[in-house]
């Protein structure tokens, strides 16, 4: 089995070749501040260090979400671009699983930050067992930073953020993680390639001001 995994929920994207459970290549790239786009070149990078024709992949695992609107819109276009290009089969899982997974924390229950802006953040809450296979707990939504060590005192859970939080375990996500996701993924199943985008968190700054102008919801298509 191979696999293409590849994230985005943060400022920087990540991409891993997954064979047979094993992680054989890895390819991190910037997605704030750069005069090109590149996380499509890190896809190829990763798969000629590998080793690996792009035939020969069995399935794409997409990061989900929520994060950084732009750099999610980006992962996903290509997943599903390349699913689409291969005829192979996509998978989505929450990106804060990849944050939690990357941390390689023991096992217990863990509260996954990722950075909202307007001094908000979004969390899930997730369990991490015996053998370090990952469980969505409760999904992703948005709080107030102040809220988030009250949220940990009441779930007694550590906290895991790729931001410098106080008392958080700093870990960014990692494609490569989703060999603790397995469960997630079987249970997940297929995601629908022609309606499937990233869960954003919020709308996009652009669509909140279309929508404000024009009264109305922004059309699908």
């Amino acid at each position: 089995m191979i696999t293409l995994a590849l994230d985005a929920s943060t400022y920087t994207g990540d991409v891993a070749v997954i064979v047979d459970g094993q992680v054989v290549a890895e390819q991190s790239a910037a997605m704030k501040g750069a005069d090109e786009e590149r996380l499509m070149p890190a896809v190829a990078h990763a798969l000629q260090t590998a080793n690996v024709e792009r035939k020969s992949i069995d399935r794409i695992v997409c990061g989900a979400g929520p994060g950084s609107f732009t750099s999610l819109r980006i992962a996903g276009a290509i997943a599903k671009g390349m699913a689409v290009g291969l005829g192979k089969p996509l998978y989505a899982v929450p990106s804060m699983a990849l944050v939690l997974g990357a941390a390689n924390v023991s096992p217990g229950r863990y509260i996954v930050t990722i950075d909202a802006l307007r001094a908000e953040l979004y969390i899930g809450l997730y369990e991490v067992d015996a053998v370090h296979a990952i469980s969505e707990l409760e999904p992703a939504r948005l709080i107030g930073v102040g809220e988030l060590a009250r949220a940990a005192e009441d779930f007694d859970a550590k906290v895991v953020s790729p931001s410098r939080i106080d008392n958080a375990i700093v870990s960014l996500p990692r494609a490569g993680a989703v060999t603790k996701l397995e469960h997630m993924i079987s249970s997940a199943g297929l995601v629908d390639i022609d309606s499937w985008e990233p869960s954003y968190g919020r709308l996009a700054e652009a669509q909140v001001k279309w929508e404000s102008t024009h009264g109305r919801p922004l059309p699908a298509r």
